[in-house]
């Protein structure tokens, strides 16, 4: 199985919990991938230089300036930090953004309507991503080298310009794109395809591939106040009625849109959780 996991900025910004999932993540056995966010960082530094955030409906609008302050905390500081704390806690730990190994290529986003706002709005350098923008074979092959790839949310378009992506939205194409990757292996021999066994028709494997959300939260709250009302479990058409509801709203619209939309491109599970429950089943499990 290969794990996909991605971190939230509100751990990535407590020393604490970010030690404490490190030390986790570094113990967990297998083939596994971190996606890191870094966006309270990010606003603070943005804040700090007089400049204000702006955000709609979860995601960052993202002008020059803004672009070259996202791009220094998220590939710069968080990529570093987590890296090194990585290597110390015994994982060997590569931190990539989306132009390094041509990892991830993402198309600059147009104008969008926003219907909560009533009007258009221009996203700025941000890049949209899906599975098709990841560089599977790139992926595969470190982890075959047991090296972990850390991501955070800066990709490129292919043409020189740096785009500043959802890291909830990375996470989520990464899971597609290793479930869907087909591979050769080098071990395992049957007559058909003289190659591998439990082969696909094209004589290649697949690995099932698990998505997992970490923040700050035990899971999707019924009542964001309360922290013992996590909801267990979510199906698509109770998504539509907690967003209706007003239950689900802000970053963690995209969070849930992308973990469905992994749950029917191929990913075998999904789940959302507290970051010091990464290594037990607690948290709320989308179906």
């Amino acid at each position: 199985m290969i794990k996909v996991i991605k971190i939230g900025g509100n751990v990535v910004d407590n020393p604490e919990l970010l030690g404490r999932f490190v030390r986790d993540f570094a113990a967990m056995p297998g083939m596994k991938i971190l996606v890191h966010g870094g966006g309270v960082m990010a606003s603070q530094m943005q804040k700090a230089m007089g400049m204000v955030p702006q955000m709609v409906e979860g995601r960052r609008v993202t002008d020059e300036e803004t672009l070259k302050v996202v791009t220094m905390v998220y590939a710069g500081w968080c990529s570093k930090h987590i890296t090194a704390l990585l290597q110390a806690n015994g994982c060997n730990a590569i931190g990539l953004c989306g132009a390094d190994g041509n990892a991830i290529k993402a198309r600059k986003r147009a104008p969008l309507y926003v219907e909560s706002l009533g009007k258009e709005v221009d996203y700025g350098y941000v890049g949209d991503v899906n599975a098709e923008c990841v560089n599977a074979g790139f992926i595969y092959s470190l982890l075959e080298k047991g090296i972990v790839p850390v991501f955070n949310a800066i990709n490129h378009d292919g043409e020189g310009n740096l785009l500043n992506t959802n890291a909830d939205t990375i996470a989520s194409s990464v899971a597609i794109a290793m479930a869907n990757y087909r591979y050769r292996s080098p071990r395992e021999v049957c007559s058909r395809c003289e190659e591998c066994t439990h082969c696909s028709d094209d004589g290649r494997l697949t690995h099932e591939t698990e998505l997992i959300y970490c923040f700050e939260k035990d899971g999707v709250l019924y009542d964001k106040d309360d922290d013992r009302s996590v909801i267990g479990e979510i199906t698509r058409g109770r998504f539509e009625d907690l967003k209706k509801e007003g239950i689900v709203a802000d970053g963690m619209i995209p969070k849930l849109t992308n973990s469905f939309k992994a749950i029917d491109s191929g990913v075998a599970r999904v789940v959302v959780k507290h970051a010091r429950n990464l290594l037990n089943d607690m948290g709320t499990v989308l179906i």
